[in-house]
């Protein structure tokens, strides 16, 4: 019995060793998986940056086709500048 209960102990260190390697190893993928995720969400974070500032000068620039084109369509023109007079509004009142 006592050889067997040995055998059994030394079967059992052996599994906890792999258990333990197999736990280190996952917290080591854990960390670079964080860090990935992380690179990731900044890249995300800048494109959304880069789409918002790309919408705003593709406004802008639908505007000022709008404001040189005013000979075709005028009240649409005037109804762009007066919602951009608004908003120019709206933010100095919110600058106050």
């Amino acid at each position: 019995m006592t050889d067997e209960n040995n055998k059994l102990l030394v079967d059992l260190e052996v599994r906890i060793k792999q258990v333990l390697f197999l736990c280190d190893s996952l917290k080591e993928e854990n960390i670079r998986l964080k860090s990935e995720v992380t690179a990731r969400q900044k890249q995300i974070d800048l494109a959304v940056k880069d789409l918002h500032q790309l919408k705003t000068r593709y406004d802008g620039l639908k505007t000022a086709r709008t404001i040189t084109a005013a000979s075709v369509d005028v009240d649409t023109a005037k109804l762009k500048l007066s919602r951009l007079v608004r908003e120019v509004d709206k933010c100095i009142n919110l600058l106050k």
